[in-house]
């Protein structure tokens, strides 16, 4: 049996890593043929460069305005993200704590919004946003993006806000604590997995959101990463000697926030699913 389960093991190793190269094959291309001359990818798609040519990440970084795009979508996510994650464990916490029965029909209602799809709710929203008079700008996506993203991480932070021990709440208030102090000096550093988790998973949907930005941002300044990407490549698109660096410029900081920040993820399902 245990010669049997080795060999098991390494069959599903071998397997997982060819399943893992056919998902890292995109990213080679890309990443090869970004860094060589028109002449080059042509010739030859899958080859290694004979010289890289990183001056096509500067020229691409350029035409592209990328600096404002950049710039534009790092102030997005980064505001989205901390409204998001701030709102929603503050009312996660109040719906625990305070368990009413208007509580418990604002939990059903944040769970059933998470089961629209935005597509059905895409004109509702646009009309709300041209309503309150903030098209056009990015005060209104991060609305928008608040008012999408709240459902899914109430629901999050609601199960396990349910972990934090009640007795350490008390002890605090003893103690001379007001609400807000218990919860920002208490509560919210024990629900670190969990928003290091929506922190994670808001800030990659944020960042690579091509649809909701396309329909409320019009003004070119005011572009995100995807949209000058799309732009870009739509104007470049038979010269692969500049849109692919562009496509890469697009993809690079979002991949290595996910990679250093993965982790956090795992542990916050698990701990959630194990004390929830």
């Amino acid at each position: 049996m245990g010669a049997k389960k080795r060999a098991g093991n390494i069959v599903t190793e071998i397997v997982m890593i060819v399943v893992g190269l056919i998902f890292l094959a995109p990213f080679y291309f890309l990443f090869v043929n970004s860094v060589k001359p028109f002449g080059e990818i042509l010739k030859n798609a899958a080859s290694w460069p004979s010289q890289f040519h990183w001056e096509n990440y500067s020229k691409a970084w350029e035409l592209a305005r990328f600096s404002e795009a950049f710039r534009n979508s790092v102030i997005i996510t980064v505001i989205s993200v901390i409204l998001i994650t701030l709102f929603s464990a503050m009312a996660a916490y109040r719906m625990v704590r305070a368990d009413t029965k208007f509580n418990r029909l604002l939990l059903l209602l944040f769970v059933a919004a998470m089961v629209v799809p935005f597509q059905t709710i895409m004109i509702p929203v646009l009309k709300v946003v041209n309503t309150l008079g903030v098209n056009n700008s990015i005060l209104g996506l991060l609305l928008t993006n608040l008012g999408l993203s709240l459902p899914l991480a109430v629901f999050l932070f609601h199960g396990f806000v349910k972990s934090v021990p009640l007795e350490i709440e008390e002890a605090a208030t003893v103690d001379g604590c007001n609400p807000f102090t218990v919860f920002f000096r208490i509560v919210l550093p024990l629900l670190k997995p969990m928003m290091m988790t929506i922190i994670v998973l808001n800030a990659l949907a944020i960042w690579n959101d091509y649809l909701l930005p396309s329909l409320i941002l019009q003004k070119p300044e005011l572009r995100t990463i995807p949209l000058a990407t799309y732009s870009f490549f739509g104007q470049y698109t038979k010269q692969w000697d500049m849109a692919l660096p562009a496509l890469a410029i697009g993809i690079l900081p979002i991949v290595a926030f996910y990679l250093l920040l993965q982790r956090y993820i795992v542990e916050g399902i698990a701990a959630g699913s194990v004390k929830g």
